[in-house]
């Protein structure tokens, strides 16, 4: 039979009401046993679906979580929306992924989309340029929750999840210090970026306080491409650092480049640690010490956070999550 049985269809072949036929596909206590089996039985041998869509219109929900984020090209948002997926499956809802390619225009035509999609609630990592969330906030009145991850905004009244960023480079910094480096490369992503700012200033804090003498070369490349280029640079000087700190992944690969394009040897020549969802610093020989800022991990708690939105809508909180040294031999 065909995919698009109705509940008219069915009505009809058992001769009793429509409204009959729905209460008894939901188990509705005033429907017989002796009904909901025939019911049953014919939707089953008609593969009868549920019009969803038609739920959703009617209910003005659905069971749809949102993600939104800048790319999907990218391990730590990869094994976040893993860990959500997983999660959301669990409780019987499915995800819809959207990328903003970290441009505004794009960020807000796709949460009109989602909005007509009749999404329950919202992940999203916010572009490098996005000043005004109003449209996000707006959400919350719709009985949307709506949780920013990683890329968070500047704005307290709203649920937030993130690494504590600034422990994360102290972390870092405070490993090179305890090696003894003193001239460090020191490179972060964009510098519009909340996430960017923090573990910046962290990182210069720490050596300010543990190791004044010290001298670091800040820099923000963003990504592989321009990290290559600062590093290269840097290697190639007069004053070459003996220690590069890389602020993500994309970071990370770019100087592994221009290590490896200019034969140094880590960590004889030049010591490497970096922040990292876990998987790119194993990829090397030796394997890269960092600071472990998991994806998936970040997923498993946005996905309990979500769940307490869920329960009280009023319930808004910033969860910061503690980051781990993960020890390599490339200090």
């Amino acid at each position: 039979m065909q995919q698009n049985s109705t509940l008219k269809k069915l009505s009809e072949i058992l001769n009793i009401s429509i409204s009959t036929v729905s209460r008894a596909l939901k188990d509705h206590p005033d429907i017989s046993d002796k009904t909901k089996m025939k019911v049953r039985e014919l939707a089953d041998a008609l593969d009868y679906e549920p019009n969803t869509y038609a739920i959703q219109l009617r209910t003005n929900t659905s069971k749809v979580i949102g993600i939104l984020v800048p790319s999907i090209n990218n391990f730590f948002y990869d094994y976040f929306i893993a860990a959500v997926e997983m999660r959301a499956r669990e409780f019987g809802y499915s995800v819809l992924i959207m990328q903003s390619g970290d441009k505004v225009e794009i960020e807000a035509s796709n949460l009109k989309l989602l909005k007509q999609n009749r999404i329950s609630a919202l992940f999203i990592a916010l572009t490098i340029d996005t000043k005004n969330i109003d449209s996000f906030l707006k959400l919350n009145s719709l009985d949307i929750p709506v949780i920013f991850l990683d890329r968070v905004p500047d704005y307290d009244n709203c649920n937030k999840i993130c690494f504590e960023d600034r422990a994360a480079s102290r972390i870092a910094a405070e490993k090179l210090i305890e090696k003894g480096k003193k001239h460090v490369l020191a490179l972060f992503g964009h510098p519009n970026l909340t996430i960017t700012r923090k573990r910046e200033q962290s990182f210069r804090e720490t050596y300010a306080r543990l190791y004044p003498e010290a001298i670091l070369d800040i820099q923000f490349p963003e990504n592989s491409a321009p990290s290559r280029q600062v590093t290269i640079a840097a290697l190639e000087s007069a004053s070459r650092p003996d220690a590069i700190f890389c602020m993500g992944d994309l970071i990370l690969i770019g100087v592994m480049e221009a290590i490896h394009d200019k034969n140094i040897r880590v960590p004889e020549d030049i010591a490497v640690i970096g922040i990292s969802n876990g998987f790119i610093p194993n990829m090397y020989k030796p394997r890269i010490t960092y600071v472990e800022t998991s994806g998936y991990k970040l997923g498993l708690q946005a996905f309990d956070r979500l769940l307490a939105c869920f329960l009280d809508k009023n319930d808004i909180k910033e969860v910061m999550v503690e980051p781990i040294l993960v020890p390599g031999s490339s200090l």
